[in-house]
């Protein structure tokens, strides 16, 4: 590893994904996303913060929004956004970002899922934190639409717990998620 750094990454899945009915869907990059969860990663000290989407129209459209924040008007205007949104690497597939981890690293890292589920494969909150503090390599998985597609849950060695309340209603924004979950792991009641 990378001397200073966490060996924590996150990466937000555009592409598989599904929809309300279960289809297989790419979603759209929302500059909410990129904003919001790149300031909550540079916050818990994550090295990396992926985007990942095949669609030439969406990478363009990210790559301009980084522009504006990393070199344009906004770089001087909110250099603290700049250094949240220096994070952000784009990639085009799932295993182009875990090749890139591994290649880093040395070592694959260990891929958590997250869903609003509960999955079979679960790894609680306290081992995933023992695991950090022992600077396990770990890549999380969030999903955007309704979640991540089954061929990525079945890809990866463990799911976090969902996050929720006790109200039967579990729709949060995976901005919300992010940063609730990453708080969980490196916050600082966990350390």
């Amino acid at each position: 590893m990378i001397p200073d750094q966490s060996g924590i990454d996150i990466v937000l899945v555009h592409h598989p994904v599904v929809n309300k009915i279960g289809e297989i869907i790419g979603s759209a990059v929302t500059n909410l996303d990129l904003h919001d969860i790149a300031r909550a990663a540079r916050t818990y000290g994550v090295d990396n913060y992926y985007i990942v989407t095949p669609y030439e129209d969406q990478q363009k459209l990210v790559n301009e929004i980084l522009e504006h924040w990393k070199s344009g008007h906004g770089a001087i205007y909110n250099p603290a956004r700049k250094d949240a949104l220096e994070l952000i690497q784009l990639a085009d597939s799932l295993d182009s970002v875990i090749e890139q981890i591994t290649a880093q690293r040395g070592h694959a890292p260990l891929l958590l899922t997250t869903s609003a589920r509960m999955q079979e494969k679960t790894l609680s909150y306290s081992d995933v934190r023992a695991r950090i503090r022992k600077k396990e390599s770990t890549l999380l998985l969030f999903g955007t639409a309704h979640g991540l597609a089954p061929q990525v849950m079945e890809m990866t060695d463990y799911s976090l717990p969902p996050v929720g309340g006790d109200t039967g209603y579990n729709h949060l924004s995976v901005r919300s998620a992010v940063s609730i979950i990453l708080d969980r792991l490196l916050g600082f009641g966990e350390r």
